[in-house]
């Protein structure tokens, strides 16, 4: 039972394979279960590719099926198109876009497999992707908010020197009453005389100025501050919420970006294990020499081809024929002279009608 199916995998012609050898039965066979195991493995990799993309295993198992089926079916034509030829170079120009296309199934299946086997692997270089993407992101998005940030800050540094400023103009102020006093600046008397006094209050006012600058800016410090406090919200925020687009960076593209900055060699003989799954029924009828079975299918096919060219070859002595005929019989009526007065009384007929329907014309024009 295993036997036929994988014989019917093959696509060879089962009813001329029946009256073949065994060992000729077997050959197809081993080809057919090639052909077959190579649309499993061609259904695990779609399934786990689509993995990647869907996230959902229903839908990636059922697209993977599909899948398996249409390179089951591609390798079934492949190798079913493939007849032996009586010429080696003849078997080679036949079989080289059907080995070209066996490549191309090859990648296509060595690949997902190849992001399953170094799974560890490309995850490490995803993760170190990922932190990069996220330092990225984190400066592109500290560039929208940095300007506001900055100019905030220089606003609270103004006002912190204004504060300074005053600071220092009071303290001058109260260095200038009290040498007064001491008698060692300005007019030289030790005493609170008038100049004193004088003094005395332009300090005070300048200190009164001085508390109500302090009060002043410390509520427009307080202010600014609170709009640097949103704007870091704003900006944890947004960062917060750009994050899951990073983590999510793990799709099918990016695992395969991830793979090609791994040692090629690994994948390179993967590629190769596939390619030699794939490329093995196509070389194995190369090489193989032409057995029973090959006679036999070539000896059907032949008679076919030998009926429809001697059908094509009486149709055409057919018609030869029928032509000759038909000239023989109108030469032989074209020497009868009845035949010959008779068409001579319609031709004087018509061309009377002829005369008669031109002159009634040119009546009428006239």
């Amino acid at each position: 039972m295993l036997k036929k199916f994988f014989i019917l995998c093959s696509g060879s012609d089962t009813d001329i394979l029946e009256h073949c050898s065994n060992g000729e039965q077997n050959k197809y066979a081993g080809i057919g279960a090639t052909v077959f195991f190579t649309a499993v493995m061609a259904t695990i990799a779609a399934s786990y590719a689509l993995f990647t993309v869907f996230d959902n295993p229903f839908i990636a198992v059922s697209f993977g099926v599909v899948w398996g089926l249409l390179i089951f079916n591609l390798d079934r034509f492949i190798v079913s198109t493939i007849k032996k030829r009586d010429r080696f170079m003849d078997e080679v120009i036949q079989a080289t876009p059907r080995i070209v296309l066996a490549i191309i199934i090859a990648v296509v299946i060595s690949k997902p497999l190849e992001l399953k086997i170094f799974e560890k692997e490309i995850n490490q270089v995803l993760l170190e992707q990922k932190n990069d993407l996220t330092l990225a992101n984190q400066d592109q998005i500290a560039q929208q908010f940095t300007p506001a940030v900055a100019a905030l800050e220089n606003d609270i540094t103004t006002l912190e020197t204004q504060t300074i400023a005053k600071e220092a103009e009071v303290n001058a102020l109260y260095n200038t009453y009290i040498t007064e006093a001491e008698g060692t600046s300005g007019t030289q008397r030790l005493g609170k005389g008038p100049v004193y006094k004088e003094k005395r209050d332009k300090h005070d006012a300048a200190l009164a100025e001085l508390q109500q600058l302090k009060n002043s800016n410390k509520e427009k410090i307080a202010g600014i501050e609170s709009q640097i406090a949103q704007l870091q919200t704003d900006y944890s925020k947004k960062v917060e919420s750009s994050q899951p687009v990073i983590d999510g960076f793990d799709g099918l593209m990016a695992r395969i970006t991830a793979l090609n900055t791994l040692p090629w060699l690994p994948s390179f003989f993967i590629f190769l294990l596939f390619l030699a799954i794939e490329t093995s029924p196509i070389f194995a009828k190369l090489v193989s020499p032409k057995g029973s079975y090959d006679y036999k299918l070539e000896d059907a096919e032949t008679a076919v081809k030998t009926w429809v060219d001697q059908k094509v070859n009486e149709r055409k002595i057919l018609l030869q024929t029928d032509m000759a005929l038909n000239n023989r019989i109108y030469s032989d009526i074209a020497e009868e002279d009845e035949l010959y007065q008779y068409k001579r009384k319609k031709a004087r007929e018509l061309m009377q009608l002829q005369a008669d329907a031109f002159f009634e014309h040119q009546k009428n024009a006239l």
